[in-house]
This record gives C-alpha cells, structure tokens and sequence, in this order.
C-alpha cells in the first residue's frame, strides 16, 4: 500500500541526506487520461541553499528562483535551454533556498526524459507536492540498500567551480529488475 508523503517529511535542514532518502519512493503523477502513473526515483540531486554555487539560488531571488525560497514540499519546474522541463522539490524551511532534481526514474533516465515520459511540465511549478495537484510522492515501503546506493559529483555544473562540482550530491542506485512504471491506480 502507498501512502502519500506529507509536506513536513519533504522539509529537511539538510537537501543532501533527503536526496539519498528520496531514492526507491514512488512519484505519481495524474496523467492526461486521469489515471495515476507511478515510478520508482533511482536518481537523485541536491542542491543545498544560497551558499551552493551551484544551486540556482546561489543568485538571489528572481522570478524564476523565488519558488525555491518557499516552505518545502513544492514543485520547482524550470525550462532547461529551451527545451527540457526539469523536476526539482523543494526543501527548506522558508527563505533557505534548498531542492532535489529528480533525474531519473525506474525506465527513464535523465530529468529532461523524466518529466517528457510523464507529461510534467511548469504547470506544477510552485504548487505543492500532494495529491491534490496531480504530482506527488508516495511511500510504500520499499527501501534502498545502502550499500547499492553510489555517489558522485553533480552532474553539468563545471560552472560552480572545482569545490562545489566536486560535492558528492548526486546519487543513485541501479534497479536489479526494472519492470518499468509501476503498477496503475490499483494500489
């Protein structure tokens, strides 16, 4: 059985350790029929407050960022050179601008693939991670062995500088099985 995470678990003092924690929960989202489609995270990726170079909020407050400068357990949906939306949640107490970049899913890997496989696009942007929006996270017991969970640098962020492309903030596991999107609406 899934139950649906509540805003409050998805706020975390520190993004890195919730990234980890996020691998094998299930993101539901409604698609365009009405019915639920559920996949397992495999991939995540942190970014940890203004101080993380980077972290889109490293530049201050803009229209674009200031959804990461809300109460976490919101969407952050973003336009990534035109082309790719990309799925970030939102996770700091107020004003501490911190999020996850779900890049990949069981049978999609890739952010850009992810949200293109599961028709999420900016429609989701500030709104919050529950059911009642048609975008959220789900629980059903599944855990992650440590030990299958692998670490590494960011991905395509050379332009923060040595120190913070080199944080271990990526991670990732790889299914044993993959048999794709989970089950329908059943559950």
């Amino acid at each position: 059985m899934c139950a649906a995470i509540k805003a409050k678990v998805l706020q975390a003092k520190n993004t890195v350790v919730l990234a980890r924690w996020l691998l094998g929960k299930v993101l539901a989202v409604v698609d365009a029929d009405g019915q639920v489609r559920r996949v397992r995270i495999c991939e995540t990726e942190a970014y940890h407050g203004a101080s993380d170079v980077a972290c889109h909020a490293s530049k201050g407050r803009t229209a674009r960022t200031e959804v990461m400068f809300a109460e976490g357990g919101v969407w952050y949906v973003y336009l990534c050179y035109g082309v790719h939306e990309m799925l970030n949640l939102v996770t700091g107490p107020s004003d501490q601008p911190s999020a996850i970049l779900i890049r990949g899913v069981e049978g999609v890997v890739g952010p850009g693939r992810v949200t293109r496989a599961l028709g999420i696009d900016r429609r989701f942007n500030g709104r919050p991670a529950d059911e009642a929006t048609g975008l959220w996270i789900e629980d059903d017991g599944f855990v992650v062995p440590r030990r299958a969970i692998t670490a590494t640098p960011r991905i395509g962020v050379a332009y923060a500088g040595p120190e913070w492309a080199a944080k271990p903030w990526r991670f990732f596991y790889r299914p044993i099985i993959s048999a794709g999107p989970l089950a329908d609406d059943s559950r």
